[in-house]
């Protein structure tokens, strides 16, 4: 099963940018799509954004033109940019693939 290991949360000021890292295990990344999902506390988990294997991209509208999803095949790695971060966007991000999770990365909007 592909394992999958977030990096690059922290805290970060109202308006400022942080980037996010999910890198996986093995030679089938290229061909699935990755899913970026967060949870804040008190809340369901949800659905962020999407990267297919052609790099089509979608995003939930809340984070619609201030996010930016990448993916890097050579590397295994897909990167989640998140610009004009807002207190609401605190939360854990989770990656997500071929039905495997990560453990979850904290991003914590705050002044």
């Amino acid at each position: 099963q592909v394992q999958l290991v977030e990096s690059g949360g922290g805290l970060v000021q109202p308006g400022g940018s942080l980037r996010l890292s999910c890198t996986a295990s093995g030679s089938r990344f290229a061909l699935y799509p990755i899913y970026w999902y967060r949870q804040a506390p008190g809340k369901q988990r949800e659905w962020v954004t999407t990267i297919n294997s052609s790099g089509s991209t979608y995003y939930a509208d809340s984070v619609k033109g201030r996010f930016t999803f990448s993916r890097d095949n050579a590397k295994n790695t897909v990167y989640l940019q998140m610009n004009s971060l807002k207190p609401e966007d605190t939360a854990v991000y989770y990656c997500k693939s071929q039905g495997a999770w990560g453990q979850g990365t904290q991003v914590t909007v705050s002044s």
